[in-house]
């Protein structure tokens, strides 16, 4: 069995407050989802709602057509005669997932018509779009409720409608009230009642049961299911595109087109894009979801893969690593060691892991790229010296103009200096360092990830904990520093990035 995905990223991911994509960031993101992770389908707007959604939206399919995409291109209309027809054709569009109330309750209430109402404008609607050749699909509005509480409601409306021209029939749980049973339940009551039509489950996390009900929808025999990045989506999100995957793939076993070695990568973007950040144990895009912390973890992986199970990172363009804290042994140093291409005798190594679990029971934060520092500290040996110095520097910053840097930094007891201008103290720090690194003809790094956190309920004078991600030639860095001041400790991260590259490069 295959099952479809009809991601909806652009159009009810765009729905989480707070969240707006320009028409470059949309076109970027359905490029993205078609062509790169390979998706079924995408919704990418709402009729009607804005100049900058339509604008949005015909980018879209100016691209899809040219692309041999556009019958894979989704708009969510209304039922208002031809109004959101006209909408969706004059944006290019081909086909309307029109929504139309799956409760009785909303029917009555918010339309204030009879079910017999609604259907007469549903298929008035669906008689306009047969005419202006544009592809209808149903979302059946407040679904779940209605299966609830009134479920002949939904028993008059399919078998009115049942064999009208609608390429799908969508089942949302718009308010993500259901459980596991209920979510199984009234989808087998749907495919065994109208076994001939095509169904998709639209599921909510409001209860975090999205992925448990979805799991529940295909077991009833649902093909295909609405997903977004990372979850976005309204109120509590809906269920996210990743862990759809490790349902389909490693549970039931079912074939999707998804690539999903292209996952990591696309979710990351879309954090940049909305500005909502993914939880670190988020499965499979969390940043710490493919690391093992307990130490005897680690040593279960180095004799036999015993803590693997079918998430394997490189699945998903990742990699397995080993958390240095309180509960490392020595296996999980030997791990990060391996990678820094150090070898420690057993006595040493002993002695390190030691020092790291007593940094770990002082809450102290500890990287891969921190233990050539604890090495040395440790072994009081010169394998890891501190080659590069920031000597001094200088800082200035006034009202309307560029920030000012000079400063004096020494490389293998050799002093060279620099001034530079730009956005802001530290940006003309790095410009100042960089020419200086020019100069020389040596390669630095690219920034790549760049967070300040101070503890809650910090004041002005609190602690500024700074962490850097650099990308050096493909090898990814991670330096941590702590100062009372936040250019100050970049500084101190950028300065730590230098000796790590400068000792292993």
């Amino acid at each position: 069995m295959k099952i479809t995905i009809m991601d909806t990223t652009l159009r009810d991911g765009e729905q989480t407050s707070g969240v707006t994509f320009t028409a470059t960031e949309k076109l970027y993101i359905a490029k993205l989802l078609l062509e790169e992770l390979n998706v079924d389908r995408i919704e990418v707007a709402s009729a009607r709602v804005s100049e900058g959604e339509f604008m949005g939206a015909k980018l879209i399919f100016n691209w899809a057509r040219e692309h041999g995409h556009l019958e894979k291109v989704e708009v969510l209309g209304f039922i208002d005669g031809d109004i959101s027809l006209k909408w969706i054709q004059k944006a290019g569009g081909k086909v309307n997932n029109l929504l139309m109330k799956g409760s009785l309750k909303h029917c009555q209430t918010q339309l204030q018509k009879t079910p017999a109402e609604h259907i007469a404008d549903v298929k008035q609607v669906l008689a306009l779009a047969r005419k202006m050749d544009i592809s209808m699909n149903i979302y059946f509005e407040d679904w779940s409720n209605g299966m609830r509480n009134s479920p002949e409601y939904m028993y008059e409306v399919l078998d009115a409608l049942k064999d009208e021209s609608i390429n799908r029939f969508m089942l949302p749980d718009t308010l993500g009230i259901l459980n596991q049973q209920e979510a199984y339940d009234f989808c087998l009551d749907m495919m065994t009642r109208y076994p001939e039509l095509n169904f998709d489950f639209h599921a909510h996390n409001d209860y975090d049961l999205a992925t448990a009900n979805t799991y529940s929808a295909i077991r009833a025999g649902i093909t295909g299911v609405h997903t977004t990045l990372n979850g976005l989506g309204e109120r509590a999100g809906n269920v996210p595109l990743s862990s759809v995957i490790g349902v389909v793939k490693d549970h039931f076993k079912y074939e999707m087109s998804i690539n999903e070695d292209r996952l990591y990568s696309a979710s990351k973007l879309v954090e940049s894009f909305s500005g909502i950040r993914i939880p670190a144990n988020k499965p499979l895009i969390g940043e710490n979801v493919f690391t093992q912390t307990s130490g005897i973890h680690a040593d279960g992986d180095q004799k036999d893969d015993l803590y693997f199970n079918d998430l394997l990172p490189e699945r998903f363009g990742r990699k397995r690593t080993y958390a240095l804290g309180k509960m490392s042994g020595k296996a999980s140093i030997l791990k990060n060691l391996e990678e820094l291409g150090i070898e420690l005798s057993q006595e040493e190594a002993k002695l390190v892991t030691e020092k790291v679990i007593e940094l770990g029971d002082k809450k102290e934060i500890i990287t891969k790229e921190d233990l050539p520092y604890i090495i040395s500290d440790v072994l009081r040996s010169k394998r890891v010296e501190e080659r590069i110095r920031i000597k001094n520097f200088q800082l200035s910053v006034a009202r309307g103009l560029r920030s000012v840097a000079s400063l004096a930094i020494e490389i293998n007891c050799q002093l060279y200096e620099d001034t530079a201008s730009g956005d802001g103290q530290y940006d003309a720090f790095m410009k100042a360092l960089w020419k200086i690194y020019d100069r020389l003809e040596r390669n630095h790094p690219v920034l790549t990830d760049y967070v300040v956190t101070i503890p809650p309920g910090g004041k002005t004078d609190a602690l500024v904990e700074c962490m850097i991600t650099w990308n050096y030639e493909g090898n990814i860095i991670k330096t941590r520093a702590l100062d009372s001041d936040q250019t100050v400790a970049a500084i101190k991260c950028t300065t730590r990035m230098l000796n790590v590259i400068e000792t292993y490069s």
